[in-house]
């Protein structure tokens, strides 16, 4: 298979679906030989299926983000498998919602050790493997509430721009070994990830007029602008980027 990213490897967590899954397909549509990875094996292989039934490159793994030896040991057995890892699309993630008053502290944990802590972990892991190949892209998922403040939302915005900061630190001290290091940072997609924002606004019937009377363009971003955008980051198309927080909100962090 022809495309941006033939002959490269891609590890993707989260990848079951929503924004992992249709990243993961969109990598491997460009060539990408994709290690699907989820929490939920299954949904992985599903995945991985759909990416071999269309002629592309992928295998599947169960992966929990939340256990560090699982993470590590996934990253250190694709390099170990294929020689090499040329993009991390670090994912996984969770949404809390809710204010200080209402937040508990174990929801502020869970936000910093899948939103913040993971992130670093298998950023940790990927680095010395692309620094030996002096390349290397990681892509980490944020949002576009690292750019801006979610009304109560403590949990999930604190984690989000501090992922964010974290992101530009490791971008800071790797370019020098031709690392980048970008965030993606999505506004609305239409997944079953935005199920805390719909809880907070009372129903589905008040998340879509949200979208609809406070996003300047009036609508929910499309999964394939978002899998467009993390090939672009994982490609040669950015090969000049790298610390930057890619916002696709359809203005509503404006």
């Amino acid at each position: 298979m022809s495309g941006l990213l033939k002959g490269q490897v891609a590890l993707v967590t989260g990848a079951g679906s929503g924004i992992g899954r249709a990243g993961a397909i969109a990598l491997a549509g460009q060539g990408a030989l994709v290690i699907v990875t989820d929490r939920d094996g299954d949904l992985a292989a599903r995945v991985a299926a759909d990416i071999v039934a269309n002629q592309g490159q992928a295998e599947a793994q169960a992966l929990d983000v939340g256990h560090d030896a699982e993470l590590n040991a996934a990253i250190d057995g694709a390099v170990a498998r294929h020689g090499k890892l040329d993009v991390l699309h670090s994912n996984a993630g969770v949404q809390t919602s809710g204010g200080l008053t209402d937040c508990t502290v174990q929801e502020m944990d869970q936000s910093w050790a899948l939103n913040v802590r993971a992130h670093f972990v298998a950023a940790k892991a990927a680095v010395p493997h692309m620094m030996r190949r002096k390349s290397g892209s990681i892509i980490i998922t944020a949002s576009n509430s690292g750019v801006q403040i979610d009304r109560q939302m403590i949990a999930y915005a604190t984690s989000k721009h501090a992922v964010i900061a974290m992101m530009r630190q490791i971008a800071a001290d790797y370019a020098v070994h031709n690392i980048r290091c970008n965030a993606l940072c999505p506004g609305f997609v239409d997944t079953p990830f935005n199920a805390g924002f719909e809880r907070q606004m009372g129903g589905r019937a008040a998340l879509e007029t949200y979208v609809k009377s406070s996003i300047p363009m009036g609508r929910w971003a499309t999964m394939d602008e978002i899998a467009q955008s993390i090939v672009y980051l994982a490609s040669s198309r950015s090969g000049f980027m790298t610390g930057h927080a890619l916002v696709l909100d359809g203005g509503e962090s404006i």
